[in-house]
C-alpha cells in the first residue's frame, strides 16, 4: 500500500473535523461512520490520520475515560 498524500491526509482531516462537528460525535467515531457509510477499510482510514488529529482523538479518548491520561505539565 502506497503512503497516502499530504493533500489526501490534510483532505481527510477536514472532513472528519466536519463530520464530527456535523453528527454531533467524537472525531473517531465520525472516522468509523466514515469507513461505514463509504466502504473504506479501518486499516486505510488509519494511514490518513495526521499527527494533529491524532492528538485531538487521544484527548477525546482521555475526556471519555477511553484510554489512561498522560502526564502533562501544568503550563
Amino acid at each position: 500500500m502506497a503512503k497516502p498524500s499530504a493533500d489526501e491526509v490534510k483532505s481527510f482531516s477536514a472532513m472528519v473535523e466536519s463530520l464530527s462537528f456535523e453528527l454531533g460525535c467524537t472525531r473517531l467515531d465520525a472516522i468509523l461512520h466514515h469507513c461505514e457509510s463509504t466502504g473504506l477499510e479501518v486499516e486505510v482510514a488509519s494511514t490518513l490520520i495526521s499527527n494533529v488529529l491524532k492528538s485531538k482523538i487521544r484527548e477525546e479518548s482521555e475526556r471519555d475515560n477511553l484510554v489512561k491520561r498522560t502526564s502533562k505539565l501544568p503550563i
